[in-house]
């Protein structure tokens, strides 16, 4: 892959993610209301303490501690914009994902602080929901690099990541202290130059035509060549 040569790189900064609505086949993302939010996020994840076993926050003892957080995720948009996850089907949040880090002088985000309740793991929804995280980052905002960061422990996170097609860069080793310990950062990223591959797999993959009529894939999206 070449690089841009310095005195052909015409570059424009990228716009900055706000509050935005995404509507897919399975899914539709829309800014995080604690209001609206809450209550179906807490049936969604009570009792499944290990889903904030990853993540710099959680877990919660009860509604109306989540609720509180989720208004303070609200109040941080300059820092992050979270997206609840509706799958189409309940029309009730199940999960959220963010937009953080996001210098979009250099034209960098990172999609993260994700959280998918048990019913929205392993399904179509949740690929969609990233698909279209994706897709606004690269065809509606402008940005050059899209990046996925998680602890180098948590295997099932490295594993989604090559799966939608990040690129594995390396470990930051003693990156962070979180909830007391240690965190060595495994690094991912997708580029502009990347995306339309991507894509053309991602929606292969999502087509109803790659799925039976039990909802079962005829082919995985690690084998839908990008």
């Amino acid at each position: 892959m070449s690089t841009p040569d310095a005195a052909t790189f015409d570059w424009k900064p990228a716009l900055t993610p706000g509050p935005v609505t995404l509507r897919g086949r399975c899914v539709t993302l829309e800014p995080l209301n604690a209001a609206e939010h809450a209550d179906a996020l807490w049936k969604a994840v009570q009792g499944h303490d290990e889903l904030w076993a990853w993540l710099f926050d959680g877990p919660y003892s009860s509604e109306a501690a989540l609720r509180l957080a989720l208004e303070q995720k609200q109040a941080e948009r300059s820092s992050a914009v979270f997206l609840a996850i509706l799958p189409n089907e309940t029309q009730e949040a199940a999960g959220y994902a963010s937009y953080m880090r996001m210098e979009p002088g250099h034209g960098v985000v990172e999609v993260g602080n994700i959280l998918l309740a048990p019913a929205l793991q392993r399904t179509r929804a949740a690929t969609e929901a990233m698909y279209l995280m994706a897709g606004h980052v690269f065809d509606h905002l402008g940005y050059r690099r899209y990046e996925w960061k998680c602890n180098a422990e948590n295997v099932a996170s490295r594993r989604a990541a090559e799966r939608l097609g990040f690129t594995f860069e390396g470990i930051f080793r003693q990156h962070m202290v979180v909830k007391g310990k240690n965190r060595d950062t495994a690094w991912f990223s997708m580029l502009d130059c990347e995306w339309p591959a991507r894509k053309r797999a991602l929606e292969a993959w999502l087509d109803p035509a790659n799925f039976d009529s039990e909802g079962r894939q005829r082919q995985s999206l690690r084998s839908i060549p990008r």
